[in-house]
């Protein structure tokens, strides 16, 4: 399935309070390639969503980066699925806090992902996570429980207060 969207990052320094930044050191701006790499290569991503009565809920989970998009899947009847389906702002961080990565943005349910796209999700999960037992065929979602993170937001550093980075992304299509 070709991705007929134009994506549209804008990059920038984090908004960090005063005293955040090292000013002994020269600040500099991660490429979005960071992102994309660090994403693809994870393991475990953990979903932060909110509850319907506002409080936080976060869970871990395996997912896939594609197309600069997360994906993952799970039972509707799971609490996070339940947040997403009541408020589908969920912000994803990845388990590193020294060179962190979070990811902000919209979950929607995939309802009969294409042929293509089943193919292509199937392989990257088999990839990531065949030896420890999870290989789901391109057809596993025919009848639902797949859902993708839309990002609107990330944030990034390899060191903090030095490259502290900021993306607001944007799709058209």
């Amino acid at each position: 399935m070709a991705d007929n969207t134009t994506l549209e990052i804008t990059v920038g320094h984090a908004i960090v309070p005063d005293g955040y930044t090292r000013t002994d050191r020269e600040q500099r701006l991660l490429d979005w390639s960071h992102v994309d790499v660090r994403m693809r290569e994870a393991k475990n991503y953990w979903v932060a969503t909110t509850r319907p009565n506002g409080q936080p809920h976060v869970a871990p989970t395996w997912a896939v980066w594609h197309d600069n998009r997360l994906y993952f899947d799970g039972s509707p009847e799971t609490r996070r699925m339940q947040n997403i389906a009541a408020n589908p702002h969920v912000a994803v961080h990845l388990e590193d806090g020294d060179q962190a990565t979070i990811v902000e943005g919209i979950t929607r349910a995939v309802d009969h992902p294409s042929r293509e796209l089943g193919e292509q999700l199937a392989a990257l999960y088999a990839a990531k996570y065949a030896a420890l037992g999870y290989a789901p065929e391109p057809d596993s979602w025919d009848k639902g429980g797949l859902y993708v993170v839309e990002p609107t937001l990330a944030l990034a550093w390899t060191e903090f207060g030095v490259d502290m980075t900021r993306w607001r992304i944007r799709r058209d299509g």
